[in-house]
């Protein structure tokens, strides 16, 4: 959804009109106050997000618009729109956002399968008759291919960013230190994202404990909402390895608490085992933090290319060697890494640039021209 309005921002000073039609309930409270008009269908039924409503608006309304962009698939929007519009005169694209991906098919067998019985007559129509499938970044174009061997469509790598720090540096380090004052002066490693089993943070806290004894002043923060009996497994397992009081959870971080942590790391982590695209990944990036990262977050050759960061396998021993290497790295070393990485944001997930590119190419796809 930030993602939507962001990109929405950015083709309003451009000069065009964004309607988002939400499958939610009227009066839902993050439909508001955004700069584009919201149209909410709800209420959706069962986890498809169902609802009759959708169909004939966008029959009723289809022509008001050049393009439609359908945001996400395996839910009733996408195949709605193929319902829709498929073969009219308005055409539409699908950003799969990640959803593609055969880390799915391996770790959840029994859900892949419920998929097949679904793909064939409807999210692989959906895709084959959109006038392309947009994707953030060629890994993710890649992959795409590899979850169904029923599989045609139209492919274009658009890109995708996000927003710079809203807030400046020496501000948002003060108010995270006044939240968090036994966090200064130490070299701290963030983790910032949904603390999940897909997110490595096994991996990191075997990482870290590996590393710790090198530096007394070495602290990690796991940020982010928890899985209760994750978190639970995530602290005895730090406990056992000794490293539990070196370790801070503050729970969820926002606004300029959230920027005040990105730019008082010494280095932002994710083994992840799957990440499309990493938003914090990027928004690290965005305040000059280096990142560690696996192979499977998808932007990793972007990053890998620009120097901006350290790129391992998603394993224990991935997670271990991306923290000994930059534990290795000379302080002139991690500085040039640091420019580098603001450097990797400005010139490829600034949304003020990606969002105008990615316009721009949907013109072009639209009006039949590459």
């Amino acid at each position: 959804m930030e993602g939507v309005r962001q990109i929405a921002r950015v083709a309003h000073g451009l000069g065009h009109q964004t309607t988002v039609v939400s499958l939610d309930c009227p009066g839902a409270a993050f439909l508001e106050g955004n700069s584009f008009r919201a149209v909410p269908l709800g209420p959706a039924y069962l986890k498809y997000h169902y609802t009759p409503r959708l169909v004939p608006w966008l029959r009723a309304h289809a022509r008001e618009f050049d393009v439609v962009i359908v945001n996400g698939i395996w839910q009733y929007s996408s195949f709605g729109v193929w319902r829709a519009l498929r073969g009219g005169r308005v055409p539409y694209f699908v950003f799969p956002h990640g959803m593609l991906d055969p880390y799915f098919k391996r770790a959840f067998p029994l859900k892949h399968l419920k998929k097949w019985l679904y793909w064939p007559w409807a999210e692989y129509r959906a895709l084959r008759d959109a006038r392309a499938v947009l994707f953030t970044c060629e890994e993710e174009r890649m992959l795409a291919r590899r979850s169904f061997w029923l599989y045609r469509c139209k492919e274009e790598v658009v890109g995708y960013g996000t927003a710079p720090p809203a807030f400046e540096r020496e501000a948002a380090e003060a108010a995270f230190f006044a939240a968090f004052p036994m966090l200064k002066d130490l070299r701290i490693v963030l983790f910032l994202s949904r603390i999940h089993e897909k997110k490595g943070c096994d991996l990191l806290i075997e990482a870290f404990a590996a590393i710790a004894g090198s530096d007394p002043r070495w602290h990690l923060v796991l940020a982010g909402p928890a899985e209760e009996r994750l978190a639970a497994r995530l602290r005895m397992r730090a406990q056992a390895l000794g490293v539990a009081e070196r370790i801070t959870w503050p729970g969820m971080l926002a606004g300029i608490e959230k920027w005040g942590a990105l730019y008082a790391a010494e280095v932002f982590v994710l083994p992840s085992h799957q990440e499309n695209f990493g938003i914090a990944v990027a928004e690290a990036l965005a305040c000059g933090t280096p990142v560690l990262i696996s192979d499977k977050v998808n932007i990793w050759r972007e990053i890998d290319a620009d120097g901006a960061g350290l790129v391992e396998p998603d394993t224990a021993s991935g997670a271990c060697q991306l923290l000994r290497r930059w534990n290795g790295l000379d302080m002139v070393a991690r500085e040039q890494m640091r420019v580098q990485a603001r450097a990797c944001f400005e010139n490829r997930f600034d949304i003020r640039r990606v969002a105008a590119g990615i316009v721009g190419r949907i013109q072009r796809l639209a009006n039949g021209r590459i």
